[in-house]
This record gives C-alpha cells, structure tokens and sequence, in this order.
C-alpha cells in the first residue's frame, strides 16, 4: 500500500491557483502556478532584487517569540531556533504575492510553447548528457526515466536556473503570521525547522519561491521529509546543490505517486466521428482495449498503449489535440494538479528522448476567458438551468458538464471548451 502523498508545492496551495482533485479541478490546462518559474520568474526576481529592508508590523516579533517556543516544546533544538530565528524579517512581497489573483491566465498551447521550448529541449538534453550516469541510476532503481526526471527539473525551475531568491524561513514565517493559510504555512515552517535541525542545509542555503517551495524541483518542507533522498551517500538531502540528491528525490516522490515503470505517460490520438465527449474527463477511466473499440486511434495507426485504466483528454476541445493517458500522468499530477503541467512534463520528456513532441494544432484563433467571464459564463449557465455550482471563476468539470450540455442544446460540439463565442451565445 503506497502512503498518501503530501502535495509537493505549496504555491500551489497558499496562492489558491489549483483546486482540490476533489472538486473543480484545473484540468482544463490554463498555466495555475508560478513556481514553473517562466511568466512570473523575472517580476519575482526583479521584486527580490529591489526591495528595501522591511518595516515589519509591531507584533510580528510577539508572534516570533511564541512561534519560537512552541517550537522549543516540539524538539527543535536551540542552537537551530537560533540560526533559524534571530532576525528573521516579516516579508510584505510575500504577503501581496500571496494575496494576488492573476485575473487573466495562458491557454494551454502558450504555456506549453515556453515550458517546452526549443531552448528548453536543447537544454534538457544537455543536462541529460551531463548527468548520465546519476539519472541512469535513479531510472534504474525507481523505475521513473530518466527523461522524465530532467524535465521536471526544467519545468520547476529551468535546470536550476531559478528556483527563487525568497528565504524559506522568513517566507513561511511570513505567511503563517499574515497568510491567508496560516496554520498551514506554520506547519511547514515547523517542518523547515526540522530538517535544519537534521543538519540537511543551513539557513542561509534554504531558498525558493515566495510561498515556500525550494530548490531544484520545488518541494514543499513537508515533503521534503517524506520524500527527499540522499542521492550521493554524503549524509544529506541537499535539494538545492546536489544534483544527485535532486534527481533521487523527484524519482522517489513520482514511485510513490504511483509510478507504473515501463509504462508511457500517455499517447496523441485521434477520436473517431461522433465520439462522445463527456467521457473526455480525466474521472473516466477504461482499459485502453475498450477505448479502441470506442475509434480512438494512435496517430500513425500503432496499438494504443496497454493502460488498464486510461482517460481520453482533451485540454484544446475538439478543436485541438486529444490524449490517452495513464497512471503515469496522473503520478505527474499528484506533482502539480494541473493538466497543462503533466502535459508539458510528458512532452519534454518526450522532446528531450528524441521523440516528437505534440502534432495537430492547437485552436489558436481562440482567446481564453478571464477568470471573471469564466465566472459570468457559470451565472448564466445556472440562470440557464445548466447547473455548475457557485461561479468560481475555475473550468473545472462540473463547468466542462454543464457547457456540454449548453452546447448539444444549441446545436453545436459538446466538447465543454469555453470561448468567449460561447459566451457571447449565453448573454443572448
């Protein structure tokens, strides 16, 4: 029985940027969360680099003290509160970071056009030749290829080239004083405390995002303690310079996500006439023979892979490519519970092996909604009698459904993809 996995970003979590699996999940493939390191990288940098010493409020040192206490009652030793706490600064960039809602995000096929640049391949395949050998080991004993592990090292933070200049302590500290989550950001604080005082890293070496995420592929703390490895036997789980150990610990969370070696994350296909599709949700799953009595197709003719329990994706509509994937995917999003994310993994994976990446287009033509017209679209589906539940501003698939359903109403392909055409159909 493999353990619950903590979720590995807590950007993620604290930004409110991607839903619980459990209820509107973005699966619809809109980029959910800056840790990637590509739009917003530069702006955090930039902020980083130009910030003037803090002004912290007047009883964040009060909250400090007793933070430092419950810590001392926990275990954290006093020689760890000490270089963990004396001066630690209240952060404001955190606070408004964290309280921001972008109110426009990328379609899918923009974000998979940087996240799976030509740069990025070429770097990735760089990075593979110079760590042969390590990812060769880790592929081998966790059964995750080795490409896929370089890929998500770029995705997370372009091959180490930003992994963010935030202090975890005082981001963390900052958040669970201010946050909007903060007995959350306080239990990873705590958790930062810990693996100081494990001897893993020192203070000053603990950096990452602004909403605690660090090193080279983003682990939160908490899953820094479940699933960090020592990957090159000195002793330590270093995330941050030890690319053995980086490599170790992606492998080793994404075997425990439920990784099925031997296996692809998924395959191009294309649909057959008619194909239905409300079972384009990633919650419907069949065998992949049943699908190919269904007319789905590889693209060059091939058998589909052997999935025993695989899902027909359409993150483009019916417009834009479909995928059939696997268990692999969804071991990928246990890493970042977006679809745009695990396809983009999966693609530079494939990129980075010499394999051709995505083939038929993408709808190009089409503007995403805001996140205020996903909202006015959910009112007016309810209004409608199409039922989506409180307007939330997310696709999610109780949005996908009621779309469908609007869209068979009219006459038109019920593939649950929102345009502002659509829209514009509703408001009439």
């Amino acid at each position: 029985m493999r353990r619950m996995l903590t979720t590995p970003l807590l950007l993620a979590l604290l930004a409110g940027c991607q839903a619980a699996p459990s209820s509107e999940a973005n699966e619809a493939g809109a980029q959910t969360r800056p840790a990637t390191m590509d739009a917003v990288a530069e702006a955090e940098t930039k902020a980083e680099h130009e910030a003037t010493e803090p002004t912290a409020p007047t009883d964040f040192a009060s909250w400090l003290a007793r933070f430092r206490r419950e810590a001392r009652a926990a275990g954290i030793g006093e020689a760890t509160l000490a270089r963990a706490l004396d001066g630690l600064r209240y952060r404001p960039r955190v606070i408004e970071l964290d309280r921001s809602q972008p109110e426009f995000v990328r379609p899918i096929w923009q974000y998979l056009d940087s996240a799976v640049s030509p740069t990025r391949v070429t770097t990735g395949r760089e990075r593979l030749d110079a760590h042969r050998a390590t990812a060769r080991e880790m592929e081998r004993r966790y059964g995750v290829p080795a490409e896929v592990i370089v890929a998500i090292w770029g995705i997370e933070s372009n091959y180490g080239g930003n992994f963010g200049n935030f202090s975890t302590l005082e981001a963390l500290a900052t958040l669970a004083y201010d946050g909007r989550r903060r007995d959350f950001a306080r239990g990873e604080l705590l958790a930062a405390l810990r693996i100081l005082d494990a001897g893993d890293i020192s203070p000053e070496r603990m950096q990452g995002s602004w909403a605690g995420a660090m090193g080279h592929t983003q682990f939160i703390p908490s899953s820094f303690e479940a699933y960090a490895v020592d990957g090159d036997g000195d002793g330590r789980r270093d995330i941050w310079g030890s690319i053995p150990d980086v490599m170790a610990s992606t492998a080793n969370y994404l075997d425990r996500a439920g990784w099925h070696a031997g296996e692809p994350w998924g395959v191009e296909v294309r649909l057959p006439d008619g194909f239905d599709y409300a079972d384009t949700e990633l919650s419907t799953r069949r065998p992949s023979h049943e699908w190919a009595e269904r007319g789905v197709r590889t693209l060059d003719g091939e058998s589909l892979p052997d999935f025993a329990a695989a899902s027909v994706i359409v993150p483009g509509g019916a417009a834009g490519p479909a995928f059939l994937v696997g268990p692999n995917f969804r071991a990928i999003l246990r890493y970042n519970n977006a679809t745009s994310y695990a396809l983009a993994v999966g693609t530079l994976a494939d990129e980075i092996a010499g394999r051709e990446g995505v083939v038929q287009s993408w709808p190009r033509a089409e503007q995403p909604l805001s996140r205020s017209q996903v909202r006015e679209m959910q009112r007016l589906l309810n209004q409608r009698g199409f039922e989506v539940g409180a307007p939330d501003g997310i696709m999610g698939p109780n949005t996908r459904r009621g779309l469908r359903e609007f869209q068979a109403a009219i006459g038109t392909t019920p593939d649950g993809f929102a345009t502002l055409n659509l829209l514009e159909r509703l408001k009439r």
